[in-house]
């Protein structure tokens, strides 16, 4: 395995060793439907079992779909980011951490779904109403970040579009 590989997978594993991590604290420690405030009513800690996708999507769904749209659909996603990823040498190093972040938060959250039938979400922002996310957690923020990431890699890698003199 060569240095550019492990390092993708030590990223993966931090993303999804993180996630898991915290879900695992969120869940001993946080009683269900409670909130308690970390940095005022700005950051709030809770524990909400999400069934669906984000922002609870799909979590009325049938098992057969949530099953085709919530497991088998994400996993294949994230086998096909995983072999880019890890087959695209001209890849920058911004792309490579955000493909890993997306696949590691990816996994984590397909891993609770397999092994809990939902995802524990925890973390709540609200910004005095101007800025409010909905219930998340530390995979979703890997995915977000991820993307981020990936945004700002295509924007600093852009062709840039000389003017032609005329002729």
């Amino acid at each position: 395995m060569n240095r550019r590989t492990l390092l993708i997978l030590i990223l993966v594993i931090f993303n999804i060793g993180l996630d898991q991590f915290s879900k695992v604290q969120v869940r001993e420690k946080i009683v269900p439907g409670s909130r308690t405030e970390l940095i005022g009513p700005q950051l709030q800690l809770m524990n909400v079992e999400n069934s669906g996708a984000f922002l609870s999507m799909g979590s009325d769904s049938r098992p057969a779909v949530k099953l085709i749209f919530l497991l088998i659909i994400p996993v294949i996603v994230l086998a096909i980011v995983l072999y880019y990823v890890v087959t695209n040498n001209m890849l920058d190093k911004k792309s490579i951490v955000g493909f890993s972040c997306i696949a590691g938060g990816g996994i984590a959250n397909v891993y609770d779904r397999f092994m809990y039938g939902s995802v524990t979400d925890f973390l709540f922002m609200d910004f005095g109403g101007i800025f409010k996310t909905g219930v998340f957690n530390i995979a979703d923020l890997s995915v977000t970040t991820g993307m981020v990431l990936l945004l700002i890699s295509s924007f600093l890698n852009r062709p840039s579009k000389k003017a032609e003199a005329p002729n």
